[in-house]
């Protein structure tokens, strides 16, 4: 993999004049970058929302069936409130300024069976730093069944990718939690991202008993004491990652893979544009004045706030979108918005239609 160097000279006004106006803004409002009282709540609320169905139903206080696959919906819903309200912003380290409260508030991946370091190295790292470059971020990597850049390769089947992504979206998570971590992680020991040899295995080790107390927990446990089959729970386990996939996957999506995204293919290892001005370009908010979006979602609604500052916590995105709109406006800088979550999704779909069609080509690069 190329490791690509973005342009220092290019709009470096904007990017200073932008960390400036953040870091006053902070200074002036007398606040820490960090979580706060509501980051707390909200944290508390999510992890509630999921283990409580969970104690209800083993505790034989919930028998009914009809309720219990619906508690399991609830649970898969409130698995991704975790991933993008809890986990999200403590690997980024974004949660508190003591590396301690992240650690321990990055053990919310444990319950919600993910490895939070092969998660940092595909999101904070690959995804993050190369935001829709080809071959180095991860998250529009050639997935085979998917086209997600203007530079990857058609197929005949692609034509029909905004018809069956939902349902592979849908089984992401169930995928993730079995097999993505294992794979990722001998993947990036083979790309020299983290180490071979004995620390290699320990943290494979680590993961497969993570995984077994996730599994115990979520399937052992239901099969032994809930009062129905074992193909029963297994499938309401599963409808509980599918609610959790698709919700996922359409909450980061379509910041990403939509029609106003650029996407970059090159041999050169230089960027030409700077850092901060490649976010607003490969970058597109949405549903921002929906509070209820914004809390549930962990503010991935600002994506581009959360691109050019991840190591701010999510509470505070609102605010700073105001200022990154004036700094964009002032010069002459593209700010991608959807008014709503269902437009953003509606122009997913397009995206991936045109794709899929051919009716998208290497375009972006002039963008």
């Amino acid at each position: 993999m190329t490791n690509y160097i973005f342009s220092s000279e290019h709009d470096k006004e904007f990017a200073a004049t932008l960390r400036k106006r953040v870091r006053s803004y902070f200074k002036e409002t007398q606040q820490s970058p960090n979580a706060n009282y509501v980051m707390v709540l909200k944290s508390i609320s999510a992890i509630g929302l999921y283990l409580l169905p969970l104690a209800l139903m083993l505790a034989g206080i919930i028998t009914n069936i009809y309720l219990a696959i619906g508690l399991w919906a609830i649970m898969g819903l409130a698995k991704a409130f975790i991933g993008t309200s809890v986990m999200h912003d403590a690997v980024h380290g974004s949660y508190s300024g003591s590396q301690s409260v992240n650690s321990l508030m990055r053990l919310s991946t444990i319950i919600i069976g993910i490895d939070a370091k092969v998660w940092k190295i595909q999101h904070n790292v690959l995804h993050h730093t190369y935001t829709n470059i080809e071959d180095a971020d991860e998250d529009i990597q050639p997935r085979f069944l998917f086209r997600f850049s203007p530079h990857q390769p058609r197929y005949w089947f692609h034509k029909y990718q905004h018809i069956y992504a939902i349902i592979i979206y849908g089984i992401s998570t169930l995928l993730w939690v079995t097999l993505k971590d294992f794979l990722k992680y001998n993947q990036y020991r083979q790309k020299g991202l983290v180490e071979s040899g004995a620390p290699f295995y320990k943290h494979m080790v680590a993961m497969f008993f993570k995984k077994s107390v996730y599994f115990a927990a979520f399937v052992v446990l239901p099969i032994m004491l809930l009062p129905f089959s074992a193909a029963s729970v297994i499938g309401m386990f599963v409808l509980m990652h599918v609610v959790a996939g698709a919700s996922l996957s359409l909450i980061f999506q379509p910041a990403h893979v939509v029609p106003t995204s650029l996407f970059i293919k090159q041999e050169e290892q230089k960027i030409d544009h700077n850092f901060y001005v490649h976010q607003l370009f490969t970058t597109c908010n949405f549903g921002m004045s929906n509070r209820f979006l914004s809390w549930f979602i962990g503010g991935l609604n600002f994506q581009i706030e959360h691109h050019l500052f991840p190591n701010v916590c999510h509470v505070h995105y609102p605010k700073l979108a105001l200022i990154v709109q004036q700094t964009a406006q002032e010069f002459g800088l593209p700010y991608y918005a959807n008014d709503t979550f269902t437009g953003a999704i509606s122009n997913h779909f397009t995206m991936l239609r045109d794709l899929g069609s051919g009716k998208i080509s290497a375009f972006a690069m002039a963008h």
